[in-house]
């Protein structure tokens, strides 16, 4: 097997459609309600790229997972904050590629200046915490009922991870396509290299 980590592109679009909508038809994992269209998610990732990563995990020519981050907040007092979310293709779910994702993901929004990262899980979910609590998130809040879908109320909760110190004076975060290119470049192989020994043994 052959792993390849890199930014996501609007031709991965239909794919991550693909890994991302059983969560919208099949569980609450994602209040959404109605899956999205090829362009709507072209869409998104072409946004989340000016300002965030969009990195996907390729193993043998096929999306197996993706990580993004986006914006926690618009008040411009949260800036330095921002949330993530990963999913994995069934195929590969349970290898520990996502957490290596998270942490590439992590090293990344730390290169670019953010303090905190909030993750929302739909409750129940041990899986999504497990991951999260194994990157170093700590609960501390629960948003209970906060939404309906498929017949029942659901409760979110809600996890933190501190990646910067709370220095004064912060400067803006950078945006992602101001980063060094070839650090970027540098973890990406790096990581690549972690996902396939665990792929291959």
């Amino acid at each position: 097997m052959h792993a390849e980590i890199r930014l996501a592109t609007r031709n991965d679009a239909s794919e991550i459609r693909d890994i991302y909508s059983p969560n919208i038809l099949n569980a609450a994992i994602s209040f959404e309600t109605e899956v999205p269209s090829i362009e709507e998610m072209q869409g998104r990732i072409e946004t989340i790229l000016q300002k965030y990563p969009w990195i996907v995990c390729v193993v043998d020519g096929k999306i197996a997972g993706y990580v993004y981050a986006s914006k926690h907040r618009d008040r411009e007092a949260y800036q330095w904050s921002c949330e993530c979310t990963v999913y994995m293709h069934n195929n590969f779910k349970g290898k520990g590629i996502g957490k290596e994702l998270y942490r590439l993901l992590f090293e990344v929004l730390k290169l670019q200046g953010f303090r905190n990262v909030y993750a929302g899980i739909t409750l129940p979910n041990d899986g999504s915490v497990s991951i999260h609590e194994k990157c170093g998130f700590k609960h501390f809040a629960t948003y209970e009922n906060i939404g309906y879908k498929f017949g029942n109320w659901h409760s979110v909760g809600w996890w933190k991870l501190q990646i910067n110190d709370y220095n004064l004076k912060p400067p803006p975060p950078l945006n992602f396509s101001a980063l060094n290119f070839k650090i970027l470049h540098e973890l990406f192989n790096r990581t690549a290299r972690g996902i396939q020994s665990k792929l291959t043994g």
